[in-house]
Parts: structure tokens; sequence; C-alpha cells
């Protein structure tokens, strides 16, 4: 009954929404021309940094830094299981960048400074990376006609497609995701193509150090065009392969297939953003059979006073039914945003159900407000949850419920000036049958803390 009423749930939510694409746009497709020369800024410091090296403007350098200091707090932990249930951290990270543009051809670098203190169970490849290449790259840019242009762009880069679901850039936590390969673009008008092969960089926690995967292939094509005003559609087809991939207790090459389609838009205050992704192809000797629908819905009123904004998200990701067959059923997130559903994210999308309801609130001088609420439900009893990055954290065991848990958070952010944001949230994760059938099972308590520098 649940099942079915969540399934309806995602699938009929045409009555909420305006889509929040919950995506931070990579630093490369920042442009800072419109303000060249405008003596007006709100941070006149840094107008040196962005200049033109020629008296026809053919030839320009951009200079840019992010500086973060974010702290996590946690009473109970994976509600309590160790190593770790208690636990403390702050994430230090730095960012410096340089953009230069001669004519057609443009080399983006940024480095990285990412340190990780005190995290309680091990620093891993999401807190801490020491001093290292973050992007490095080098793309020409030809003109085809007058509306449309092509890209070709090769090195190592941060890549965020769509809403980020199944390739983000995994800003949210200390560390990004980066890729090392190539892409090709092609645009015209609003309409964009692009293909891309590469491998995900491997973090590793000393300086200069980070390579590409020895395991790991990431190949696609990714397609974005109008269909009314206001209304675009994603189309795309990703493969995935992983020669040391683990489910359970077996090790075997992975080769998966991704097919999605997103369909997102506004119309006056409604907006939505609705994904659904299949999956086919082998694990070891088992063949893949998975899906998830995801989808987001809100609706703003903008005359309203604090402009408040309802918002549903509703999202399914299959499970695994029975581990001793020959099918393997647990959906693939491959690369995710590291903030999935929320400031606290233990759990990932995979073998989930869950209904996500918000309002967020403008109270003016640069600060808004969130409350979030979150239930989440196992779709398949025979298989476990899983963190954001695909790890099992609890195993299907004797539980026979699908009810894990709910959730509940408050978060603030207040833009202080151009450059300068600061962010707060507390959040409380309170455990259902599942978890008290399998294990610990103590209500979570985390705080988050951050400011952040970005120019």
């Amino acid at each position: 009954m649940i099942r079915a009423l969540l399934l309806a749930a995602l699938l009929g939510l045409p009555s909420v929404a305006e889509a929040q694409v919950a995506q931070t746009n990579p630093r490369y497709d920042e442009d800072w021309t419109p303000l060249r020369g405008t003596p007006d800024r709100r941070a006149d410091w840094w107008a040196p940094l962005d200049r033109p090296l020629d008296e026809d403007g053919r030839f320009t350098l951009t200079l840019g830094a992010e500086a973060r200091v974010r702290y996590e707090g946690f009473a109970d932990n994976l509600w309590g299981a160790p190593p770790a249930p208690d636990d403390g951290y702050l994430w230090l990270r730095v960012m410096p960048l340089a953009d230069l543009h001669a004519g057609p051809v443009r080399v983006f670098v940024q480095g990285i400074g990412g340190y990780a203190r005190g995290v309680g169970a091990g620093a891993g490849p999401a807190d801490e990376t020491g001093l290292d290449l973050l992007q490095g790259f080098a793309d020409i840019q030809l003109p085809i006609g007058d509306q449309a242009s092509l890209t070709l762009r090769a090195g190592r880069e941060l890549i965020a497609l769509g809403s980020e679901r199944l390739v983000g850039l995994r800003y949210g936590p200390n560390i990004p995701q980066p890729f090392d390969g190539v892409r090709l673009m092609l645009e015209r008008g609003n309409s964009r193509i692009e293909a891309f092969q590469g491998k995900p960089v491997a973090v590793q926690s000393g300086n200069f150090d980070d390579r590409r995967s020895p395991t790991k292939q990431l190949d696609g094509f990714y397609v974005t065009t109008p269909l009314a005003t206001g209304v675009k559609v994603d189309l795309y087809a990703l493969r995935y392969s992983d020669a040391a991939a683990r489910y359970a207790n077996m090790i075997a090459r992975e080769r998966r297939q991704t097919y999605g389609v997103r369909l997102f838009g506004t119309h006056a205050a409604l907006g939505w953003n609705w994904e659904a992704m299949l999956q086919r192809g082998r694990f070891g000797s088992q063949s893949i059979k998975a899906w998830s629908i995801a989808t987001e819905t809100s609706y703003a009123f903008a005359e309203t006073p604090l402009k408040p904004r309802l918002r549903l998200r509703a999202n399914a990701a299959s499970g695994d039914d029975d581990p001793r067959d020959n099918r393997l059923g647990t959906f693939n997130a491959l690369f995710p945003k590291g903030k999935y559903f929320g400031e606290l994210t233990l759990i990932g999308p995979r073998n989930i159900l869950n209904l996500h309801p918000s309002i967020d609130v403008d109270l003016g001088r640069g600060l808004t407000v969130e409350m979030t609420a979150i239930a989440y439900w196992r779709f398949s009893r025979g298989d476990g949850i899983y963190d954001v990055p695909g790890q099992l954290i609890r195993a299907a065991g004797q539980g026979a419920s699908r009810y894990i848990g709910n959730q509940v958070e408050l978060s603030a952010n207040w833009q202080a000036s151009t450059i300068l944001s600061v962010s707060a949230s507390a959040s409380l994760f309170r455990a259902g049958d599942f978890l008290r059938q399998t294990g610990p099972a103590r209500p979570i308590r985390m705080v988050g803390t951050e400011i952040m520098f970005r120019f």
C-alpha cells in the first residue's frame, strides 16, 4: 500500500511546483565580462583581477578564488553505530583559479587545498586532498554559422549534468569530484549537445597525488533542447564501467548503461523538474535491471510577504529483491551531488522511496530560511540502505519493515555581500522500524555552519 501511494505521488504531482535545480555552476561557466570597466562594483578591490591583456580585448585573463570553512557536528551519527557516533570536524578549502582566453583558445586552471580536521572515522576522498590540481583543461571554440558553436575540450574538469542526480560536482562536501577526459559540445540557440569520455579522479590525501581511476570510466551523450516557452527537456545515454565494483559481499566487473529523460521548466509561479532513469547491463554474471524516478515541484508566492515557496520532492530508486538470483536490481547513482537530500544526507538514492516537502522564505537583506521534512522507506525488502557514494551502510538482515525513518531540518543562508556568504543548519533524524530491527537506532543530531568567500 505504501509503495502504491508513493509511486502515485511520484508520477502525479503537477499541482505544486517550480523546480529549483540544486546545481552550483562550475566556475569555468561564469562570465565576468559585463562587469569590466564598471566603477560601481560592490567589491571594487578585485576589479583588476579580470582584465583584457590587449587593446582589442581578444586576450583576457581572469583570476579568482574561493575560500570556505565548514564545521559539522554529529551526535549518534549512523544511529549510534561505530566507529565514531559522536563526531565533530572542520573542513578547510581554498580554490584559486586562472582563466586565460586568447581568441578562440582557452586555458582554465583551478587548484585546491583541501583539509579535514578531527574526522573521527578517518578522512576520506570527500574530506581531504592536500594540495592538488582540481581542474586544468584547454579548449577551442569554433563558430558554426551565426548562432552555433562547437567546443572541443580536453583535460581535467568538474562536470555537472542536469540536476546532478547522476553526474555532479560533489560541491557540498569538502572535495569536489573531477574527471580526466575529453568533451565535445555543440550549441545552437538554446539547444546543446555534448559527448564526453572520461575517468573519475581518485582523490588521495597527499599533495599532488590525485590520479585518474584505474578501474572506472564514464562515457555518454547529453542533449538539452526547448520544447516550448519555459519548458525544456534533457535526453541522455551514459555508459559506466568499473572493473572492481562491489555489491553486498561480491566484487566483480560492472558495465552499466543509463538512459534518461528530464523535463523541467516554469509557468508563472509553477515549476517542475522531473526525471526518469532506466539502467541495464552486467555485474559479473548477473544482469542489471534498475531504475529511478525523481520529481521536484514547487509553487512560489512572489507577491506575498516573505515570498514563501512550497516545494515537494519525491524519489524512488530500485533495490535488489533477492541477492541469490541472477539479477541485480540496485540502482547506481554513479557520481551524484554530495548533499543529495539536504545538509544531513546519510542515505543515498538507492533502494529508497521518499517524500520531501519544504518551505523557504526570504527575510530580506540577503537572508533566506528553509524548513524541510523527509520520510524514507526501502523500495525492496531484500536490499539494505546505502550512502551517497554507494556503500552499504545497513544490510537488509532480518529487517522486514520498509520504513527507514524521518528527518527534519532547518537551514539559513545569508548572502552578506557579493563575495561573502554565511550558512547554518540543524538536523534531526529519527529511526524507523527497519533500523530498529537491524541494529543501533538512536536519533541522529547534526549541526552545520559555513563561511565562504568567493570572487
